[in-house]
């Protein structure tokens, strides 16, 4: 198959949706797919066996989950324009609006269907500011108390997402009951609270058993049917970006040039000044890993290797579902990677290939 290809493999994505079947079975909790992260249609039916549906952020997010997740669709959106929000009410069972300004002004619209509302508890674990749904000033959701109080009669859900990238169970727990704390009185009026996503509860030492027992006392103390929104959670490990060296250079460091862009095909690592992953990252042999756009940053890491790389060496960069595909450009025109999935008996199929005519179809 010809490189460069994201390669979805349901053998590294089941374990994900085993222990997301546990933790529903266990906990009560219904968990939701957030399309922001993974919206790589072709793998939600084997996704949907395991989970309840899908969440979005926006009108085109909200209609895939509809048509292709079967399930829940929720709704939510910092901001619904006017020409959008009968079709977001058409296409989800809950809508969720990002403030209370926004729950007025289509009062009328969405009368009759499942609302609900984001909290900002003023909490997160982001350790990036540019993430930090709790920065300073933050547009992301209502903060005080008494004003959503006074509106509880028009919602009957709240959903707070603070968590972010966060593999710790106590710190979950600390920060939900700074929630309770803060917002027990509300809660109590609710029929379903949703804690959305960025929690790692799918690593491979997190304490399941404890984050189940959590969530189940939460429900049943405020008699609420709680919602998670995994997304890195779901598709952590199942997928890899497959590349081939180009060519290779030496300028105090052997520079190795691949058939990708890390600015147009792994964006967020760009974003965050993180590098990519190659497993295994060992050997004598250093060698920069380079995108092939006229970006001088373009480089996907430095990594260790048996033997000095060449051109047509085929690498592969792991843990590249989340936040990829959804976030691929045409930066440079550089061929946009394709998207394949091996099925749990080791076949490989190619089901999107990308090409001149996508490219000049997204211009105009």
């Amino acid at each position: 198959m010809q490189t460069p290809y994201y390669l979805i493999d349901k053998s590294r994505l089941l374990p994900n949706m085993e222990k997301i079947a546990w933790l529903r079975a266990e906990s009560g909790a219904k968990c939701l797919l957030a399309l922001k992260c993974f919206a790589t249609w072709s793998v939600f039916d084997f996704m949907s066996d395991y989970m309840d549906g899908s969440t979005s952020s926006s009108l085109y997010e909200v209609r895939l989950g509809r048509e292709k997740f079967p399930g829940e669709t929720h709704a939510y959106s910092v901001a619904y324009a006017d020409h959008e929000i009968v079709e977001v009410l058409a296409h989800s069972d809950k809508i969720i609006f990002n403030s209370i300004g926004q729950l007025t002004k289509f009062a009328a619209q969405s009368a009759g269907h499942i609302r609900g509302l984001r909290v900002n508890p003023g909490v997160s674990t982001s350790e990036f500011d540019l993430a930090d749904p709790a920065r300073p000033f933050s547009r992301l959701g209502e903060h005080d108390p008494d004003e959503i109080d006074a509106i509880a009669d028009q919602i009957t859900g709240l959903m707070f997402h603070n968590n972010c990238e966060n593999d710790s169970f106590d710190r979950f727990d600390e920060m939900l009951t700074l929630i309770e704390d803060r917002f027990g009185k509300v809660i109590h009026k609710m029929d379903w609270i949703s804690l959305g996503g960025g929690i790692h509860f799918t690593g491979a030492d997190y304490p399941l058993d404890r984050f189940a027992a959590r969530l189940k006392g939460f429900a049943e103390r405020y008699g609420v049917q709680i919602y998670l929104e995994p997304g890195e959670a779901a598709i952590s490990g199942a997928a890899t970006l497959e590349v081939t060296v180009l060519d290779t250079m030496h300028n105090g460091k052997n520079l190795a040039i691949v058939d990708s862009s890390i600015e147009a095909h792994l964006l967020d690592l760009l974003i965050y000044r993180e590098p990519a992953k190659i497993a295994p990252n060992t050997g004598d042999h250093a060698w920069m890993v380079c995108g092939k756009s006229c970006l001088a940053g373009d480089i996907f890491g430095e990594f260790r290797f048996d033997a000095p790389l060449k051109a047509g060496d085929r690498l592969s960069f792991q843990d590249t579902a989340g936040y990829t595909m959804v976030k691929k450009n045409w930066f440079n025109g550089v061929k946009m990677p394709s998207i394949a999935i091996r099925e749990l008996d080791g076949s490989t199929r190619l089901v999107r290939d990308f090409d001149y005519d996508d490219f000049a179809a997204a211009l105009s």
